[in-house]
């Protein structure tokens, strides 16, 4: 009787475990999932490339005192970093860029993937593009917008946090709930639009050139020219929020919202300091988006999906 009991609940167990891995197998093979992971690889490489370009453009976007006339410039600021804190400085917040991007830009691509399906809008309008390329970018900058305000202070150098869960800790024990969302309608302003103006001017730019023009080998880099223009029109229209959104991230209890952010910045700056570290974010912005676009592109034919 015992051994009856043992077989039949030994046989229940391999069930279990066969159910497990098929269900296990069935995640994997989904398209859902391999666009993840598709995104996630690009969003690796691009993020290690070009950290140094993210740092430099937070630095020039820090606020400075009133009546500070020091030189401010991209090369300035980047012999500045070299000089005094070794080549490696530039790398600075590279794990909480990390954490963001490589699952943001994974999830990205994979809410992408999901309403392109789900609206069948597989070959979309201009507007239809906008809408999918915001609403995508919203699932993904809103799920991780702690980490975005962990990393934008990692890389001014004014905060000492001991890894990304203290960091993360320490806000919300000094700050709140809200210390951890500060910037949040900023970044919303500037990583929704962007996303989806980047995605109607990549898909766009991809109609006016004709994959028959070209060989396998140079498809990629054809794609990558796609999202060069793509991102520098999206990041040039997107700067002035980027900027408020890093001033309320670094110094949120300075501001009452992104209007008296705007403000403040103007008065403090003028206009022109709405594009302070424009040069460094369009290359960044532009080489990282090309670079995922293209890897993504890859890596999808790979998988079968395209």
């Amino acid at each position: 009787m015992c051994s009856s009991y043992y077989s039949r609940g030994r046989t229940h167990a391999n069930n279990l475990k066969l159910a497990c891995k098929n269900q296990m197998d069935s995640i994997i093979a989904s398209p859902v999932f391999k666009s993840f992971i598709a995104g996630s690889v690009s969003g690796t490489c691009s993020t290690v490339l070009f950290q140094p370009l993210e740092l430099l453009k937070t630095k020039l976007q820090a606020p400075i005192k009133v009546g500070h006339h020091g030189n401010t410039g991209l090369v300035t600021t980047f012999v500045k970093v070299v000089r005094n804190e070794r080549i490696l400085a530039l790398w600075r917040g590279l794990v909480p860029s990390i954490v963001r991007c490589v699952p943001g830009v994974g999830m990205y691509f994979c809410s992408l993937y999901w309403l392109k399906t789900a609206t069948g809008y597989t070959d979309p309008t201009p507007l239809q593009a906008v809408c999918l390329g915001a609403g995508s970018r919203c699932v993904a900058g809103l799920a991780l917008l702690p980490i975005t305000v962990v990393k934008t202070r990692y890389e001014s150098g004014r905060f000492n946090y001991k890894g990304v869960t203290g960091a993360i800790k320490h806000i919300y024990t000094h700050e709140g709930a809200r210390g951890l969302y500060s910037g949040m309608t900023a970044t919303l302003l500037r990583d929704v639009p962007f996303s989806g103006l980047y995605l109607m001017f990549y898909l766009q730019t991809k109609k006016l050139v004709t994959p028959d023009q070209f060989s396998n080998r140079a498809i990629p880099l054809v794609h990558f020219g796609c999202g060069i223009v793509a991102g520098i029109l999206a990041s040039g229209l997107t700067q002035p929020a980027d900027v408020v959104k890093t001033h309320m991230q670094l110094y949120p209890s300075k501001y009452r919202g992104t209007i008296h952010a705007t403000k403040a910045i103007i008065q403090m700056h003028g206009p022109k300091g709405l594009f302070r570290g424009m040069v460094p974010r369009c290359l960044r912005r532009t080489l990282m988006a090309a670079m995922a676009w293209t890897v993504y592109e890859q890596a999808m034919k790979m998988f079968g999906l395209k």
